[in-house]
């Protein structure tokens, strides 16, 4: 094997195991939470302990890694409903995405407020996805389909709220989840009612240095 030949197949093996440990690791994580050991990580990717630290020098690493896959799927679902006809119903449907998705994968929830949401890139994410969910809350509001004074804000806080409602029912009613969403919605839903008691919440910035999810003024 020639030089070049050797080091294009080498390049093919790192992205192969990158993806072997991606996919070992999304799967570890979202059944178990994040305490699984980067050495279970490795057994399940059948690539070497090494091979793991060579990739992601730390699991906050590799926990980035798996919310920027998270976030663009996210991303991906509201961009796509942004053309939705009925902006509530795609609203809607964005929700219940992001608690399915919650209520299947432990990492999500568990990863929240750790370092590795201080990574650039996951940041970056994140502002993106609130941006399009703004928008996506906006096209409801302006075709009456929701409150007035409700805002993506309130839309990103509710889909934990949710999730957590519903949570001690997951093990033995796995979409016991969608019984809440859909009362929730119901208060959503634009109607001739009384202002919210309190002002809309301040955008959200999800991590501050020490890695503490914290409000932040637009």
């Amino acid at each position: 094997m020639t030089g070049r030949a050797a080091t294009v197949q080498a390049r093919a093996d790192s992205v192969r195991n990158r993806q072997l440990l991606l996919r070992a690791a999304t799967e570890a994580f979202a059944e178990c939470g994040v305490d699984v050991s980067m050495h279970t990580i490795a057994q399940r990717a059948g690539v070497a302990k090494g091979t793991v630290f060579r990739h992601f020098p730390t699991k906050d690493d590799l926990l980035a890694a798996i919310m920027m896959q998270l976030l663009d799927r996210l991303h991906e679902t509201a961009d796509r409903l942004l053309s939705a006809d009925d902006a509530g119903r795609a609203l809607k449907n964005f929700m219940a995405h992001g608690i399915g998705l919650l209520a299947a994968d432990r990492a999500f929830c568990d990863v929240i407020g750790r370092p590795s949401l201080q990574h650039a890139d996951v940041r970056e994410a994140i502002d993106r996805l609130c941006d399009t969910l703004e928008d996506l809350t906006a096209r409801a509001r302006e075709q009456g389909a929701v409150r007035g004074d409700i805002t993506g804000t309130d839309i990103v806080l509710l889909l934990g709220g949710i999730h957590q409602t519903a949570q001690p029912l997951l093990d033995r009613e796995p979409r016991a989840w969608e019984r809440f969403l859909e009362i929730a919605f119901d208060g959503l839903r634009g109607r001739d009612r009384e202002a919210l008691p309190h002002p809309p919440p301040a955008r959200l910035r999800m991590a501050d240095p020490s890695g503490t999810p914290a409000p932040t003024k637009t």
